[in-house]
């Protein structure tokens, strides 16, 4: 790892001559940056996730290109140290990970214009939120388990984490959520007390009723969906505000659309939290699991500060978490 940290930040002339004229300047830069500062950050934020392989597929236009893989599909070409080619096969508005040549799972994303992250500064966060995916999809066990969930009903493409017929029209499951998402807002806005105790209580009383609605398989999805993509959104949260007095190198905080690392750590928190805010289940369907899970996250760090302890030896689920505080 040392030696390739020591190659990504180098200046950009040198990434211009070790790759070819497609990976643009500012592609390699924001790369380099994450290469950079992923290992000030990782062990801060979860406990042993620097030792996490970290290989990543930038996708453009045109072509895909390969970093940090331990060995490189024979179809990507050798263009740079460390730096592998092939034409684009993936959509270029792509952020995610899986395992697309087997273990390990790699992160695949695509430019910051053409993703949801729109500019450098959340595009690298973005790339904590993936790598968090790699520490999960590391985990001892972690693909029997989602199998033993037994809900791919035949699926082998894994599709099935995105198309689960969960009940989101349901209207009473809705009301159920909608009412859960208030008080889970409520909680988290309370400062420490009594008042901040008692809607805790009513948080996890009211979360009880809402999973008892479900049946137990869409009772699995929900909660698997919370740990996984939840906390995944958590610790990106989470990456910006440990990487807020983190300085990056002169190209990065060159480029046109940089964001200071401090100023969107403050407002990424508050982001996460309006997004909830406007949550709705029937419209927004799976997508309610980012900003609700990140929010019990940060719950979490309130009422069971270890919490995080226990989170990959409970695997699929933190309904573990929020037993026994009523």
């Amino acid at each position: 790892m040392n030696s390739v940290i020591s190659l990504l930040v180098l200046t950009i002339a040198g990434f211009a001559q070790a790759a070819p004229s497609k990976l643009n300047s500012a592609d390699a830069v924001r790369v380099a940056e994450f290469y950079r500062l992923a290992p000030t950050i990782e062990n801060k934020v979860w406990s042993g996730w620097s030792k996490v392989p970290s290989p990543l597929i930038l996708v453009t236009a045109d072509t895909e290109f390969l970093t940090h893989h331990p060995v490189p599909p024979k179809d990507f070409k050798l263009i740079g140290e460390d730096w592998f080619a092939r034409p684009r096969q993936y959509p270029v508005n792509l952020q995610a990970t899986f395992p697309a040549f087997g273990p390990p799972a790699v992160m695949v994303v695509g430019q910051p214009a053409n993703t949801q992250s729109k500019a450098s500064t959340p595009w690298l966060f973005i790339l904590m939120h993936e790598h968090f995916h790699q520490l999960q999809w590391a985990q001892p066990g972690y693909t029997d388990a989602v199998d033993a969930l037994g809900l791919s009903k035949g699926d082998t493409t894994g599709m099935w984490m995105l198309n689960y017929p969960f009940p989101y029209q349901d209207p009473e499951i809705a009301r159920a959520f909608a009412d859960l998402r208030d008080l889970l807002l409520r909680a988290v806005s309370e400062s420490d007390g009594p008042a901040f105790q008692a809607l805790v209580r009513e948080y996890v009383n009211a979360r009880a009723k809402f999973f008892a609605k479900l049946s137990p398989d869409d009772h699995k999805y929900f909660a698997f969906q919370l740990w996984q993509e939840g906390i995944a959104r958590y610790t990106e949260v989470r990456s910006a505000e440990a990487a807020a007095g983190y300085r990056p190198t002169a190209q990065f905080a060159a480029l046109a659309d940089y964001e200071s690392f401090s100023s969107f750590a403050k407002r990424k928190r508050s982001l996460t939290l309006d997004e909830l805010r406007h949550a709705d289940l029937p419209t927004w369907k799976r997508t309610v699991v980012y900003s609700f899970g990140a929010t019990e996250g940060f719950l979490l760090d309130r009422v069971h500060p270890g919490w995080k302890e226990d989170y990959f030896p409970h695997m699929l689920s933190t309904d573990s978490f929020f037993k026994g505080m009523n």
